[in-house]
């Protein structure tokens, strides 16, 4: 059997196989929330649709959106993402938009 594709090539192929146990796997630093408009906005990366959506911090989707991906075991990544905004951002309101996740109960269990 003669093969036209590169070592690179099968190699890259059979990892992807080697992952389609529906396991996530993901090289490198993965950023879920991309703050917008002085964090009044953000885009929001959904993992476990692999969606991203355009939101308003203060909406009641952005905290339902957050809520899928704590389910799914997302939510101490989510948190330190949003205490890491609040710190670099004061200004932005991140600390106000975590505040609201928490009162929602969003990470909790």
């Amino acid at each position: 059997m003669a093969s036209n594709t590169s070592k690179t090539a099968r190699a890259s192929v059979r990892a992807g196989q080697a992952g389609q146990g529906g396991a996530l796997s993901v090289l490198g630093e993965f950023k879920y929330i991309i703050p917008l408009n002085g964090g009044k906005h953000a885009y929001l990366r959904n993992l476990t649709n692999g969606k991203t959506a355009h939101l308003r911090t203060d909406s009641e989707a952005f905290i339902e959106e957050i809520r899928v991906l704590a389910a799914a075991g997302h939510a101490a990544k989510i948190r330190a993402e949003i205490n890491g905004l609040a710190a670099a951002h004061p200004e932005h309101g991140w600390d106000a938009t975590e505040k609201r996740l928490v009162e929602a109960g969003v990470f909790e269990g």
